[in-house]
């Protein structure tokens, strides 16, 4: 009976393209909330930070292209592997410009200081790694 019960369940959730497409979803507009807070209300402080540690300001507006346009293509399921490749970059360069000291440091609630970077990080590197699925609009091409 209980095998009867695991089989059906088994059944009901494989859905794989479906998988896909919620964590295209999850991945995708959960950061893009973090890039329309910067490009509403500005890079400036983006561009401090860089600035402060040697680089050019305008490279600021590089964290719109991975935290606007990377979603919305991971949503769409538009040149999904490149975009995801390109929040992943994105996170990357995060952690080294603001993470990197709280590696291993907690927050004031106890949860890992740096959580969120490692959650988009892996999303955007298990997006790339098994494409959009069919509930995409990017067709069949093998950027997909």
């Amino acid at each position: 009976m209980v095998t009867k019960l695991l089989n059906a369940v088994n059944r009901t959730l494989t859905h794989e393209d479906f998988g896909k497409f919620l964590l295209r979803l999850a991945v995708g507009g959960l950061m893009l909330f973090h890039g329309l807070h910067k490009l509403f209300a500005g890079i400036d402080g983006i561009s401090g930070m860089l600035i402060a540690k040697g680089f050019p300001g305008f490279i600021a507006y590089g964290v719109l292209l991975g935290e606007v346009v990377a979603p919305c293509l991971i949503i769409l399921g538009i040149l999904t592997r490149p975009a995801a490749l390109g929040l992943a970059f994105t996170m990357i360069v995060a952690w080294l410009m603001v993470g990197m000291g709280e590696t291993w440091s907690l927050d004031k609630t106890g949860a890992w200081a740096i959580e969120s970077l490692v959650y988009f990080f892996v999303g955007a590197m298990a997006v790339a790694c098994l494409g959009a699925g069919k509930y995409a609009l990017g067709g069949n091409s093998a950027w997909r």
